[in-house]
């Protein structure tokens, strides 16, 4: 057990590592330059040192995440997590990457070869492009788009092409099922995922992360619209395939689904863009609900500002990581059931609530009793359905074990004599 001083230093390491990271960020912005610059030699050099630069950081993000998940399952299971390898474990992650990285690469004979190397791109790449647009706090973002969230709806999208390919091109039946459960899943979740942001850009009136953001600054949309903030959080998990969405590559079912012939890098690519994507999930949420780096209080400086947005961020990907430890994984039927007949049309109410309060001018707390009702509506109504099922299945075993003993109560004074 570390003591308490050695534990604040390895956290004031980690912090020192992420601040880096950032300066990396700030430096590729100033690198980018003006979208009108004139194409020359140096200015290629230039963007492809900033690409450099966010590709690191996103992807330290990312590993950052499969280090907070490992340790936060085993804590809520009882266990300690990585330990051994580097100071509380930080360099198992870098251990697992390099042995997925020395693995040897395979590919089936009859798979389509092009297809099957690129497939991993296409799911990685849409999870880095969004962070083009994606501000860390008020000064830190590569282009301050007008249309970000459009931009990120429509580049996010284009990962469902990634992974239907990596399961057609691998020539294989288990590949071929789970990338159109992948399909599926992810075409039918995105839809709330699109309607809980319309409830943001009409509360808003703009498409501008930073509009949003500064709309936060007394009250975050949390409070105002938490029906649309659960909708929010469900269709991501859905969207990243976390558990209890995780259908589409469920070991028990598919067989690891459309990845199911990758190994070695290539499946690493497919993990790390997991972890991206959770991370850049929980970072639209703070940024549309949370209020990014708006701190109640007073207005803070960059950094400052800047660790508020990260611990947010942070904040909800820890959730993210609660519910794979809390909820068992749902079957494809139940999935898609939740998404077409309980998600959508709870989006739906929550765009039609809010419709109604900015028409008739009402006060905005009756934004947040109108969700409130339509989040207790539905809870009741299954708690009440799922109460009754379960009391008949346990009506049902109790008559069972009734008859069961009586029969054996019958067959004794046989059996004694």
């Amino acid at each position: 057990m570390r003591s308490l001083p050695a534990q604040l230093l390895l956290f004031a390491i980690i912090l020192g590592g992420f601040l880096a990271i950032i300066s990396a960020f700030v430096i590729s912005v100033n690198l980018l330059g003006d979208p009108s610059s004139q194409l020359t030699v140096f200015l290629i050099l230039k963007i492809v040192i900033a690409l450099f630069a966010l590709l690191t950081m996103v992807t330290i993000f990312g590993i950052s995440l499969v280090w907070l998940e490992r340790k936060e399952l085993g804590h809520l299971q009882g266990r300690v997590g990585p330990t051994r390898v580097g100071p509380l474990g930080l360099l198992q992650v870098v251990a697992d990457g390099i042995k997925l990285v020395t693995k040897e690469d395979v590919a089936p004979d009859k798979s389509s070869k092009i297809l099957f190397n690129v497939a991993p791109l296409l799911v990685f790449v849409p999870s880095f492009v969004v962070w083009i647009t994606i501000p860390l706090s008020p000064g830190l973002v590569v282009r301050s788009l007008d249309l970000g969230l459009f931009f990120f709806i429509a580049i996010s999208v284009l990962s469902i092409v990634g992974l239907v390919l990596a399961g057609w091109s691998s020539n294989s039946k288990y590949a071929i099922l789970g990338g159109f459960r992948s399909a599926a899943q992810l075409v039918s979740y995105e839809i709330p995922i699109i309607m809980a942001v319309i409830v943001v850009v009409m509360m808003t009136d703009s498409m501008n992360f930073l509009a949003v953001v500064d709309a936060q600054a007394k009250v975050p949309y949390i409070v105002i619209q938490p029906l649309a903030f659960l909708v929010f959080l469900i269709a991501g998990l859905a969207e990243v395939g976390r558990t209890p969405f995780d259908i589409y590559f469920a070991e028990s079912e598919v067989v690891g689904g459309p990845f199911v012939e990758y190994s070695g890098a290539h499946w690493a690519i497919f993990f790390l863009a997991e972890y991206v994507n959770t991370f850049v999930i929980a970072a639209l949420g703070a940024l549309l609900f949370l209020g990014g780096w708006n701190w109640p209080f007073s207005d803070l400086p960059m950094i400052l500002a800047l660790l508020v947005f990260v611990a947010k961020t942070y904040f909800l990907a820890s959730i993210i990581f609660w519910i794979r430890a809390t909820y068992p994984r749902l079957r494809i039927d139940q999935l898609m059931s939740f998404g077409w007949k309980v998600l959508i049309p709870l989006a739906f109410a929550s765009i039609f609530a809010t419709a109604v309060q900015i028409f008739y001018g009402w006060p905005v707390w009756t934004l947040t009793v109108m969700s409130l009702v339509l989040i207790a509506i539905p809870a009741i109504i299954q708690i009440r359905f799922q109460r009754k099922g379960t009391l008949a299945i346990a009506r049902r075993y109790a008559e069972r074990a009734v008859q069961v003993n009586a029969v054996q109560r019958i067959k004794e004074p046989s059996n004694d004599s």
